[in-house]
């Protein structure tokens, strides 16, 4: 096993080491780059100085990847708005073609010969605990592994990348919540090789703490935590979801016992048409709901945080209110969609409301005489209240349901009155459409892969 596991590791190091013709083509991209940003820099009022970051910097980037982050580190003396303006002009200057996105402060994103190239201004404080934007730690990481990761242990990264990649969980944006470069470069440092860290990673009993250099000055409440050896109060696995750390765990076994090429590579499914979703529901028998609408211009970092608020909110009131619900998924494209699996789509006319126990003489008396007048068959023609009556020994009344249908929840204002998050909200209120039952085929013109993997659910 331990030379089939080696066999199939070598073949992936072999797939995901850069040749020396893009090595090369790398190095005269970054030069070229430098030298833009430095010229940019030389018009400025102030010093600033070029530095390259990321796996990039550290070698341990993968064949094929075309991303080349450079930082502009000023002064400290430099006030924030000023930091902005300069590091946009050289970004612009170097990037006369990209555009500006925006973390904690804007920065400049473009293409430049085929490389994806990210220029961010940050701050060259002096040490990482003193930093001024969540970026300024960023060389330090840099900084700590060059010395640590040689050309061998590159390789192990590497490797570990691809794994993390080919299982779904390499990427610490939002909508991944998984692990970092720079946290899966430590991990590997960590265990001093992709087996080890494989092998441990599978016996993990979260939480899992490490502290490379015994500093830390916080405690944390996380799955993983790997305190920042440049920073004793940061956790650089904070991002990184539980459920992220059990995929790990899942595969890691799978590769242990049938190590195998596939785990290494992403796999996505072929999407449905309408017709299969319709097929799928009907197989399981569910009531399917979703509610659709345009998505709003902020950034997936913004955006997918407030989709998890969201769909917690809608599936904790369509619970609340009876309607069961099996599972459900928020995805995002041109359009946002909340997707729910309800056990049941239409309750009763009326609902059970357990009052206070008769011998709890204020609280029941009050819970009896909000009840006692209420028709049980009202002009308005809706159910009407049954009771109070004694069940054991509570007040129990069967008062009217607000309402009776899934959609006649997410359609009304009361959708309104969940946790959304505030861009969703606002995108909502300006409009959006609840699809029910065979109506939720529509969404597989957008969202054919995303609901093959939702009705064949893997690890």
């Amino acid at each position: 096993m331990s030379d089939e596991f080696d066999a199939v590791v070598e073949r992936v190091r072999e797939r995901v080491t850069p040749d020396d013709d893009e090595r090369e083509r790398l190095d005269r991209v970054v030069a070229d780059l430098r030298e833009r940003a430095r010229e940019a820099v030389a018009d400025l009022p102030v010093d600033a100085e070029v530095i390259q970051v990321g796996s990039t910097a550290r070698d341990t980037w993968l064949a094929g990847d075309r991303d080349v982050d450079l930082f502009v580190s000023f002064p400290t003396g430099v006030d924030r708005a000023d930091l902005e303006s300069y590091g946009l002009e050289v970004g612009h200057a170097v990037l006369p073609d990209g555009h500006e996105e925006f973390a904690e402060h804007p920065y400049v994103k473009g293409t430049y010969e085929g490389f994806d190239v990210d220029l961010v201004p940050c701050y060259a404080v002096a040490e990482a605990t003193a930093t001024r934007s969540a970026v300024d730690r960023t060389p330090f990481h840099t900084e700590y592994l060059a010395d640590r990761i040689d050309a061998d242990l590159a390789g192990e990264v590497r490797v570990a990348k691809q794994f993390l990649t080919g299982i779904g969980v390499y990427g610490s944006d939002l909508r991944t919540r998984g692990f970092s470069g720079y946290l899966t470069e430590l991990l590997v440092h960590e265990y001093d090789g992709f087996r080890p860290f494989v092998a441990a990673a599978a016996d993990w009993h979260p939480p899992v703490e490490f502290d490379p250099e015994n500093h830390a000055q916080e405690s944390f409440d996380d799955p993983l935590v790997v305190i920042d050896p440049t920073d004793p109060e940061r956790n650089v696995a904070a991002v990184c979801s539980a459920e992220a750390v059990a995929r790990l765990q899942h595969y890691a076994r799978e590769l242990l016992a049938d190590p195998r090429e596939d785990l290494f590579v992403p796999d996505d499914p072929d999407p449905l048409d309408p017709e299969a979703v319709v097929d799928a529901v009907e197989r399981r028998g569910t009531a399917p709901v979703a509610i659709r609408f345009d998505a709003p211009d902020i950034v997936d970092d913004q955006l997918y945080p407030q989709l998890d608020r969201s769909l917690e909110g809608l599936v904790g009131e369509l619970d609340r209110r009876g309607f069961d619900v099996l599972r459900a998924a928020a995805w995002a494209d041109e359009t946002v969609v909340f997707l729910a699996e309800l056990a049941v789509a239409e309750r009763p006319a009326v609902e059970r409301h357990e009052g206070p126990p008769v011998h709890v003489r204020d609280h029941a008396g009050g819970f009896y005489d909000a009840y006692a007048d209420e028709p049980a068959a009202p002009d308005d023609g809706t159910a009407g209240t049954y009771g109070p009556f004694l069940d054991g020994d509570r007040y129990v009344v069967e008062r009217p349901r607000e309402f009776e249908t899934a959609v006649g929840l997410l359609e009304s204002d009361a959708v309104f009155d969940v946790a959304l998050g505030a861009q969703v909200e606002t995108a909502m209120r300006e409009n959006y459409a609840v699809l029910s039952g065979e109506a939720v085929g529509a969404l597989a013109d957008e969202f054919g892969v995303e609901l093959a993997r939702y009705f064949d659910p893997r690890p």
